[in-house]
């Protein structure tokens, strides 16, 4: 259905954690149209640097499978990728980065588009411990980071020779990270506590971030979505069911929305009004309506939806 309508609404996909599969749902109705199935507790997507191909990665399964953003048709699924937990492209299209959250590894890849057969070369595993969990790549591509959830640290990883810059000590249980558009700060949500943390890495990673500020935000700091305006970022507040809205110039919050059944991961919508969220303890995709900051529909999806994506989104930064 969706692969015929040409001139479609883009369909909004939903990863299903439990079940294994993907939820289509249909950004007009809001409906699900269907599922398609997955490896094992997918968790994260991320867009191709081309743009041809959203990509999943499958933790449990030590796969990605590669979809049409468009039309939500499975393109390949790519085997023996051990536990890509999160994923990431550098903004230059030379490196793929996964973190291994069971494995305590983050690997890197050579990205080799030319070559659809094998288009990741492993590089490198370097060893995270323990449990990386998020990352973020500054806009140069010269600097990896990732949150490492279990030992409350951050990592800054030298992308250019694949080898760690330095590890710092953070708050408890760091989930995702955002960087700002300048790459002067990063932001840490720490899902152990109740506040984003700023840190300071105007150097460029080659010295250790500093702790500039803590932003209250609510219980369950977790997950970042860029509003679409270079200035303000969301952060989900997943036990204390609320979204914030962060003031990337002064760092403080400047608004909240509702976050219903444990808010997750996040999409601004292309209009710059809609905020998407996953209630992962519902099992249900929430749309929000910013204006009003109202809850306008849930659709029923699959069992602890994780991450939410459309093509119809606002700019990343």
């Amino acid at each position: 259905m969706l692969a015929g309508a040409a001139h479609a609404a883009p369909p909004i996909f939903v990863l299903n954690s439990l079940d294994a599969d993907i939820s289509i749902v249909d950004p007009v109705s809001f409906t699900q149209v269907r599922r398609i199935p997955t490896g094992k507790e997918p968790h994260h997507l991320y867009l191709t640097p081309d743009e041809k191909s959203l990509v999943v990665a499958n933790a449990l399964g030590d796969s990605l499978t590669f979809l049409d953003p468009k039309t939500a048709e499975v393109q390949h699924v790519l085997r023996g990728i051990s536990d890509p937990y999160h994923l990431r492209f550098s903004p230059d299209m030379k490196w793929f980065v996964t973190a291994a959250n069971r494995l305590d590894f983050v690997a890197i890849y050579r990205w080799q588009p030319k070559d659809p057969a094998n288009p990741l070369q492993l590089v490198k595993r370097i060893p995270a411990p323990k449990t990386p969990s998020h990352l973020f790549i500054d806009s140069k591509s010269t600097t990896l980071y990732a949150s490492l959830q279990d030992s409350d640290e951050l990592m800054a990883i030298d992308l250019a020779t694949q080898t760690p810059r330095w590890t710092i000590k953070v708050g408890k249980m760091p989930a995702d990270v955002f960087i700002t558009p300048d790459d002067k700060y990063i932001l840490v949500g720490l899902t152990g506590g109740s506040e984003v943390e700023v840190y300071d890495i105007s150097a460029g990673g080659k010295t250790p971030a500093k702790l500039v500020r803590k932003i209250a935000t609510g219980k369950g700091a977790h997950s970042f979505r860029a509003w679409g305006d270079q200035r303000h970022v969301l952060v989900s507040n997943r036990a204390g069911n609320s979204i914030s809205k962060i003031d990337l110039r002064t760092m403080s919050v400047v608004d909240q929305f509702p976050g219903p059944s444990g808010p997750d991961d996040m999409e601004v919508m292309g209009d710059g009004k809609t905020l998407l969220v996953t209630s992962r303890w519902a099992g249900k995709l929430t749309m929000i309506d910013t204006v009003t900051h109202k809850v306008i529909k849930q659709v029923k999806v699959g069992k602890s939806p994780h991450g939410v994506w459309t093509l119809d989104h606002m700019p990343r930064q």
